[in-house]
Parts: structure tokens; C-alpha cells; sequence
């Protein structure tokens, strides 16, 4: 039977339980003040743990008295969220700096493998069993009592061991920064296709063309585009049995985390739900478009799906034409050109007139349009299978965490 102080999955030549030690053994506490060693461009982001080189608008004179955080450090950033129930630790491995004197940091005891801790400090499944005994709520956030945390105990590796994690884990990491880079130019690249290959403000023809184009764009009204559109509609939440049904029920939520496609949604009703409120049944490619709350976020549907009323949801029968239109409306989302349309009050929103309404300039030709929208459907593609690749790395590291960890 395997030993609950050796994990599941080991580089070979490693058998030995991980040994069991006080975390008062491995860390304690960091009094050292900055006392003029560090200026402002120094200074740390706990959030994120890199440098904020214009500071956090803290005076010159406040600054001696923030806390130095040495590489191999750690932190102790108090506010809870779904993925940390307590908080979390976060290790530095930035370079030496400073950091507000509000949060606790420690530092190792002897020199400790860094890659190794960046990753161990902020597990939250072993963290977490340490910080629910050793902190308490304060008035911003949760707050550490270093004395009870350095009672506790975990286990850790030997020296060798910690290593060879740290390195594998390093390697890891590296790839997916390398894939979320990629990700980020292509992102970049796209945003500023949109800008030069669809027309500016007062412009008939974009700064970008395919060659053999020359005419002038036409200036279009959303609502001739499309066949059908409308908002939807909410059945009452109070009647679960509107909520236990087959139909996909399209959310807020959905549309921000998709990549512009919508293939499942986090809810679904029921017939006698969609029957008792102004949802309607939206076919498979249409266009989505976010009125409430992430305002201009829109998706193409994949799955035919009911939506809420904070959706404009938009049915055409030319899908170059939709492609393209999908495009143009994006770049109003990326360059915030619903901002001048929002109502005020309660909550930022746009209204289904508003929407209907929306002025753009569109090719004449449809050879044009086919061409743009294939163009950015290949962008869009493309952006897909480097998404795609940078969650399947992390899921990997997620499984290779819960089998490397004990």
C-alpha cells in the first residue's frame, strides 16, 4: 500500500517517504525594511508577483518602511476566491524588491529550491489544511498568525528530489508561457487586422484591401443584415422545474469565457420554461451579442440554444455575410464603440433598438466579403488550436500536480 507520504508518481531512484517537518523549520519571519535599499520601480505585486516599475503611488518617504522580498521569499495574499478558500502563498522568483508592509511575508530558513516551492507554497489542497488553522478574518481580508503556522506540519522531499520537481515543473511552465505568448500576438495580430481591413471613422474604404477591390464600402444598418432578431428571455428561477430540462440556456457567463463559439451552456430549461417567458429557441449560427453586463461581448452559436433577455441574438442566411458581420462587431467590442450608445442606470446596457440600429461600412462585393471573412476565419482558427493546446497543457500540469504532490 502506498505510503500517504510518498506520491503517486516519482522520477526514478526516489523511493524514501517525504519527510514530515514543522513549517517553522522551513520559513520564518521577515522583519527586513527597505530603509532606502529599493525605489519605487521596485516595488512588488503581490496579485501577481512582478514588478511594478511606476510603483503603487506610495510616497518616497513611506517607502523605508515597506518590507524586502528576497528572491525565494514568499508572500501572504489573504483574499479568498473560489480557487483559494484561505488565501494563498505566493514565492518570489522575480528578483529582490519591496512590498507593501500590510502583508506578511517569510522567508526560508536555508537556501530551498525555488522552482520547486513557487509551485508546493500556492497548492492549494496541501496549503489549504495549514492556512484553515492558521489565520483568522480581518477587516480587508483574511490575516496569517505566523506563530500557529509554524507549529504545523508537511512534508517535503529531499533536497535531490526537490530539484528534479522543480525542474520538470520549470520546463512545464516554460512551454505554457511560450503557448500563452503565441496566443497573446496572434490576439494582438487580429485586433489590428480589424483596425485596417474594416474602415475608420469617416472613412468608405479600409487602410487594408485585397487586391482587385477599389470601390467605395457601403454604410448598412445592422437590422437589414440578418433574417430574424431579437432578445430572449428568463423563465422564472424561483421554479426549478423550469431549469431541469434539455435546452441549452445560453448566460453571461457562457459568452465570456467562449472563444467566440458557443458549443454548451452552464444551464438548460425545460419546455414549460421556455414556454413561460420570451426565451425562443435561437438556430445554430447565429450570431449572440451581450446587452447587459459584458456589454458588445458577443459569440457565434454552434448549438442551437434559448437565451436570456441580456442577449440580441441575430439569424442570417448568408454566412459569409454573418462572418463578416461577426468581425465588425467585434471590432466595436474591442475599440468600445458601444460605449457611446450605453444607457445609464441601474447597470451599463445597450437596448435591442440600439442594437438594431448599429451603422457600419460593408463591402458591395460579396467576393470581397467571402475573401475578409475567410481571412479572419482562419485567424480565428488559428487562435482556436493555440487556446486549445494552452488548456490541454494546463490541464496537464493540474494532473501531474495532484500525482507529484503528496
Amino acid at each position: 500500500m502506498m505510503s500517504k507520504k510518498s506520491p503517486q508518481l516519482r522520477f526514478e531512484g526516489f523511493t524514501d517517504d517525504w519527510e514530515e517537518r514543522k513549517f517553522g523549520q522551513l520559513y520564518k519571519k521577515n522583519n527586513e525594511k527597505n530603509k532606502g535599499q529599493f525605489t519605487s520601480n521596485k516595488t512588488i505585486s503581490i496579485a501577481s508577483m512582478k514588478f511594478k516599475p511606476e510603483g503603487n503611488g506610495a510616497s518616497v518617504d513611506s517607502l523605508d518602511g515597506y518590507k524586502v522580498l528576497r528572491i525565494g521569499d514568499i508572500a501572504y495574499e489573504g483574499h479568498k476566491n473560489k480557487q483559494f478558500s484561505f488565501g494563498r502563498f505566493l514565492l518570489n522568483d522575480i528578483g529582490d524588491g519591496i512590498m507593501s508592509p500590510r502583508f506578511t511575508t517569510l522567508r526560508p530558513i536555508t537556501p530551498m529550491d525555488i522552482n520547486f516551492w513557487k509551485q508546493y507554497i500556492i497548492y492549494e489542497p496541501i496549503m489549504k489544511h495549514l492556512l484553515v488553522k492558521s489565520t483568522k478574518l480581518g477587516t480587508m481580508m483574511n490575516e496569517l498568525v505566523q506563530e500557529d503556522l509554524f507549529k504545523l506540519s508537511l512534508v517535503t522531499p529531499s533536497d535531490k528530489e526537490q530539484q528534479q520537481i522543480g525542474t520538470f515543473f520549470k520546463q512545464l511552465d516554460d512551454t505554457i508561457a511560450l503557448h500563452q505568448r503565441k496566443l497573446d500576438l496572434l490576439k494582438e495580430q487580429k485586433k489590428g487586422y480589424l483596425q485596417k481591413m474594416f474602415p475608420k471613422n469617416g472613412a468608405k474604404v479600409p487602410e487594408l484591401r485585397f487586391a482587385g477591390f477599389a470601390d467605395d464600402w457601403e454604410e448598412r444598418k445592422l437590422s437589414d443584415l440578418f433574417i430574424k432578431g431579437g432578445s430572449g428571455g428568463t423563465p422564472k428561477s424561483t421554479n426549478k422545474a423550469f431549469y431541469d430540462g434539455d435546452i441549452p440556456f445560453l448566460g453571461i457567463s457562457d459568452i465570456t469565457k467562449s472563444n467566440g463559439f458557443i458549443n454548451n451552456t452552464e444551464k438548460h430549461i425545460s419546455s414549460d420554461g421556455l414556454n413561460s417567458s420570451a426565451a425562443w429557441i435561437v438556430s445554430k449560427g447565429a450570431i449572440s451579442l451581450a446587452m447587459y453586463a459584458s456589454v458588445g461581448k458577443l459569440a457565434i452559436l454552434n448549438i442551437d440554444a434559448a437565451t436570456s433577455q441580456a442577449f440580441y441574438n441575430m439569424i442570417f442566411d448568408d454566412y459569409d455575410l454573418r462572418d463578416l458581420v461577426y468581425q465588425r462587431l467585434n471590432k466595436a467590442n474591442e475599440l468600445s464603440e458601444w460605449n457611446k450608445l450605453i444607457s445609464t442606470g441601474t447597470q451599463s446596457n445597450l437596448n435591442a433598438d440600439k442594437v438594431k440600429n448599429f451603422q457600419m461600412y460593408l463591402p458591395k462585393n460579396h467576393d470581397e466579403i467571402k475573401l475578409i471573412s475567410t481571412f479572419f476565419k482562419q485567424i480565428d482558427n488559428t487562435i482556436t488550436l493555440h487556446q486549445r493546446k494552452l488548456d490541454l497543457l494546463k490541464e496537464q500540469k493540474k494532473g501531474f500536480l495532484q500525482k507529484m504532490f503528496v
